[in-house]
């Protein structure tokens, strides 16, 4: 099935996304071939020039380390995973903060939703 990709962004960096997620949201666990950049491409409807700009920018940040005769594989550095898992969360929750303080609320008001939501006493 194809993947959903946005039209108002470059695909490259949406798949950059999309694989990095997968790789730390426990997907692709540490040290896990990963599927040949044709294979990718196929999976989600894409050319694989592109699969191969995606892949090259991950193996720049250290994610997927490419090995002659074995393909492309994720890292073993587990520490670099949780850099990389925090670095999106971050970036989550300040695009969250952000949609939140443009509906009106302070960043108070919205811990408090968020609390509320999660079922935390006060």
């Amino acid at each position: 099935m194809a993947w959903d990709l946005e039209a108002d962004r470059p695909i490259y960096a949406q798949l950059v996304e999309r694989i990095q997620m997968q790789i730390v949201s426990g997907q692709y666990p540490p040290g896990t071939r990963l599927p040949s950049v044709r294979e990718l491409a196929a999976t989600a409807a894409v050319n694989p020039n592109t699969m191969q700009k995606a892949f090259a920018e991950l193996e720049r940040g250290g994610l997927i380390l490419t090995q002659r005769t074995n393909g492309r594989s994720v890292t073993d550095d587990e520490e670099l995973i949780r850099q990389v898992r925090s670095g999106l969360a971050k970036e989550y929750l300040d695009l969250f903060f952000l949609r939140m303080q443009e509906l009106g609320y302070t960043r108070g008001e919205t811990i408090e939703l968020l609390k509320e939501s999660a079922g935390v006493e006060q």
